[in-house]
């Protein structure tokens, strides 16, 4: 066990316009048990710059040849010393009580993986006197990943890992970056207890006009690499988990070949839909089985400020 728990993995390139604020985000969390470390992945603009203005408040590590950003976030990981990896991108940015949250998730749960809710926002980040403090914790809580039965949305500085059973996978696949995430999960997928957070929002998404998840052939070929890695036993769970991670696939492949659509890849979409489609069937009849048999129950847990301990602390569950 780590006595530091929290540490803040920022992996950023070319992000100049955006990384002080996500970086200031990471070191205004109130929460004490933490640390900031930032990875330039060999940035060509003023990056590097901006980061060394916070001087020894993080720790950074500047590479001097682009790796992408995969191979970044592992390269923070192995400085890092919290028992918990929490994933920041260099253009997304933290709620105030972010780690407050995540803080009572360990101590009341002690789970493998943590998934945080995130805001989409559109320009400029809202101030945090216009975002309402949250009053109450709306939780899910899974024996794994792949027994989640509710839909999230999947971005890296939502996710927060136990150090250990990160390393456990070897962490993310460098020569994945369109589903990387979703790789990652599926390597996590039976790691145990899941937290999903149904609220209140822990992260800023920032969308601009170079988000990757606009390169939506970039994505659907992604799926067709994970598919590969499923079929060739990469993914741990084994024959018996086989139905679990094919219905979670299917929940993907809907998600993109709408994507698909929606953007006027019609090619992309509809072979995508008819070479996977009985993927789609059994998230289908996976989705209907849990609303018939009931859902996993959401937890309620309630907050109250106190200004001499801890920002956020529980009341009650």
């Amino acid at each position: 066990m780590s006595d530091l728990l929290f540490s803040i993995v920022i992996a950023c390139h070319n992000q100049q316009d955006f990384v002080r604020e996500c970086v200031h985000s990471a070191l205004s969390q109130g929460h004490p048990s933490k640390e900031v470390i930032v990875v330039d992945d060999a940035s060509k603009d003023d990056t590097a710059d901006v980061l060394r203005t916070f001087g020894d408040s993080i720790i950074l590590a500047t590479l001097s040849v682009n790796g992408g950003v995969c191979a970044a976030r592992n390269h923070g990981v192995s400085l890092a010393k919290g028992e918990y990896i929490v994933f920041l991108d260099g253009d997304d940015v933290l709620m105030p009580w972010a780690l407050d949250v995540y803080s009572l998730l360990v101590k009341a749960h002690h789970p493998k993986l943590i998934l945080g809710r995130s805001a989409m926002c559109y320009g400029e980040i809202p101030l945090v006197t216009e975002t309402a403090t949250p009053r109450e914790i709306r939780i899910v809580e899974y024996p794994d990943f792949l027994s989640k039965d509710r839909p999230w949305v999947y971005n890296t500085s939502s996710l927060v890992v136990e150090r250990a059973a990160f390393n456990a996978t070897d962490g993310w696949t460098a020569e994945i970056f369109y589903q990387d995430i979703q790789d990652l999960l599926n390597k996590m997928g039976v790691a145990g207890n899941t937290i999903l957070v149904l609220a209140p929002d822990t992260v800023w998404y920032r969308m601009h006009t170079t988000n990757a998840s606009w390169k939506v052939p970039a994505f659907i070929k992604g799926i067709y690499i994970l598919l590969e890695r499923a079929k060739a036993g990469l993914y741990p769970g084994g024959r018996q988990d086989k139905t679990r991670r094919f219905s979670w696939f299917g929940g993907l492949i809907f998600y993109w070949m709408k994507e698909a659509l929606r953007a006027g890849h019609y090619r992309d979409g509809l072979t995508l839909l008819v070479s996977k489609g009985w993927m789609i069937l059994l998230a289908t009849v996976r989705r209907a089985a849990a609303w018939m048999i009931g859902r996993q129950p959401v937890e309620v847990i309630r907050l109250e400020q106190d200004e001499a301990a801890e920002p956020l602390i529980a009341v009650r569950s």
